[in-house]
């Protein structure tokens, strides 16, 4: 694997596209937006925005799950919790605040929450038991056919102490509400890797249409240098065109097999963001045969009212909107040991990379 990766951290590569980059100029800001976590980690952990000419500024976009669960869905998979019910969690859903309490406080104070790796490991522990086990669905089109696939298994084998909460999102609607918004002024996007192997590069192809250039990118320094490079010529050039520089990864059509799991399963519908609001067939939710594993149907409880810590402004993050030095909470009270809103929380937040590589 080293091996493999060495020609895409090679410091003379990375010092031949850095001098590539100062050569760009431009007579007014220019903003490319990293829409995945996973490229804002790697763009502060490689220091690559301090190798950005003048005028060009990297944003963060809404690419990590955990930060763009709204408190509302928090609040409900607390109250299952606190009824007695498993509920079955990525690790990174723990700490995100809801609106009065998080899982990690809840499990502190006895409620069955286990932290799992994959939906088939919570389907694993239902086997195991006779009550009810939730699995807090969320995430992008990259965990949506694994949740797909794990429901399939659960319908074919009739179990019925199994069930999901729904809270996928699907990462297009988000970048054409993104791309609307004539406050944020996006020039370009730096599309997601991990999403792209399922999505293929044509599930973008509206952004042409939008006159916003994309490029779809990989996670190592040379690959977001050379993609960054790619849109600021198409930006300088009046282009706007999809491209991938993801070839080793990502196919034009994507992963067929993984859609048609997502899409037997799922149909998408209108989704509330953190951020962003309403977003319309942004959300992932079950269809009518798979209704009895929705534990929004199966127990419907009722959470109190949700509200928000006015002082946190992880939804103008995310929107790009302001960087994480620019909240007031940022590393004065909000800190990854003691994390007051959801940015900071997950290891993709935009919160959590600037405070750890600054």
């Amino acid at each position: 694997m080293k091996d493999f990766l060495k020609p895409f951290r090679d410091p003379g590569r990375m010092e031949e596209l850095r001098k590539r980059l100062l050569s760009f100029r431009f007579g007014q800001e220019m903003k490319i937006m990293e829409v995945c976590g996973t490229h804002t980690m790697q763009i502060h952990r490689f220091a690559i925005h301090q190798m950005l000419p003048q005028g060009v500024k990297l944003i963060s976009g809404p690419g990590c799950p955990v930060c763009v669960t709204p408190n509302e869905y928090i609040d409900f998979a607390l109250e299952l919790a606190k009824g007695g019910l498993t509920v079955a969690t990525f690790g990174d859903m723990l700490r995100v605040p809801g609106s009065y309490s998080s899982l990690e406080r809840a499990r502190a104070e006895g409620a069955d929450i286990r932290v799992v790796y994959s939906p088939m490991d919570a389907y694993e522990i239902a086997l195991k038991q006779k009550g009810p086990v939730v699995f807090l669905a969320i995430g992008f089109e990259t965990t949506a056919p694994s949740v797909a696939a794990t429901l399939l298994r659960a319908r074919r084998e009739g179990r019925k102490n199994f069930f999901v909460l729904p809270g996928g999102k699907l990462v297009p609607p988000a970048l054409r509400a993104l791309s609307s918004d004539p406050q944020l002024k996006i020039n370009g996007f730096l599309l997601p890797g991990h999403v792209s192997v399922i999505l293929g590069r044509r599930d973008y192809l509206f952004l042409e249409k939008m006159g916003k250039p994309g490029v779809i990118s990989g996670f190592e320094p040379v690959d977001i240098l050379q993609s960054i490079i790619l849109l600021l010529e198409m930006v300088r050039d009046g282009r706007a065109e999809v491209v991938n520089n993801y070839p080793r990864a990502v196919k034009e059509e994507g992963n067929k097999r993984a859609k048609e799991f997502m899409w037997e399963v799922f149909y998408a519908g209108d989704s509330s963001w953190r951020g962003l609001g309403l977003i319309g067939n942004s959300g992932l939710f079950l269809r009518e045969g798979f209704s009895p594993y929705d534990a929004f149907r199966a127990f419907p409880v009722n959470p109190p009212p949700p509200r928000k810590n006015p002082a946190c402004r992880c939804g103008d993050v995310l929107k790009g909107l302001i960087d994480p030095p620019e909240c007031p909470l940022f590393r004065r009270v909000c800190t990854p040991e003691n994390p007051l809103g959801p940015c900071m929380v997950s290891s993709e937040g935009s919160c959590s990379a600037w405070y750890k590589f600054g």
